[in-house]
């Protein structure tokens, strides 16, 4: 499988960019899956359902399948970081995609999204001259970029060109689980 992050702030656009990438590499053949760090207590599931009800009995985990669709829930006792390795090593190996949005300090390659603020908001720093994992940048500035860049520049609106330069240079983002394998 090959596995590439998008990483960027909050509002960026990075659920856009990866939402509007998938069918472009559906399109391609490809088989896509995501993993998207969330906040801590985001939840999937809603009270009277029986899933919530397990998992509000106790059970550590439940998983939930029909014949089109299968979820796992987990309730960890603890607080538990998991590394996007640990959310990696639970998705179906016959996928050929995998988009990780967040996880923007992972030892990932990654595509940063990144925008001028708008006035009055914040500076946004820029991560692609700090982070060796950062390969391409999807902009919506590309001429005004904090600074400049030897890496390759994506107008973040051309899905399709970044979806033929992954699929051009699916090589390098080949993902060994040997290489990651996590602990808990």
């Amino acid at each position: 499988m090959n596995v590439i992050g998008f990483a960027g702030y909050s509002g960026a656009g990075k659920t856009t960019l990866v939402e509007r990438l998938i069918p472009v590499l559906r399109l391609q053949g490809q088989r896509v899956s995501v993993v998207k760090h969330a906040h801590h207590k985001f939840d999937i599931d809603h009270p009277g359902k029986d899933t919530y009800r397990h998992r509000e009995a106790g059970a550590f985990e439940v998983v939930v399948a029909s014949d089109k669709r299968l979820a796992l829930m987990r309730e960890f006792e603890q607080p538990t970081q998991l590394s996007v390795h640990h959310l990696i090593a639970e998705l179906y190996d016959g996928v050929d995609w995998v988009l990780v949005e967040g996880f923007k300090h992972s030892d990932l390659h990654k595509v940063e999204i990144w925008r001028e603020p708008a006035p009055g908001e914040p500076p946004r720093p820029a991560q692609y001259g700090d982070d060796p994992f950062i390969v391409a940048l999807a902009t919506d500035t590309p001429n005004d970029l904090p600074r400049p860049t030897l890496i390759p520049v994506f107008d973040i609106n051309d899905v399709d060109a970044l979806g033929q330069w992954l699929l051009d240079n699916a090589h390098r983002f080949v993902y060994r689980a040997d290489d990651h394998v996590p602990t808990l």
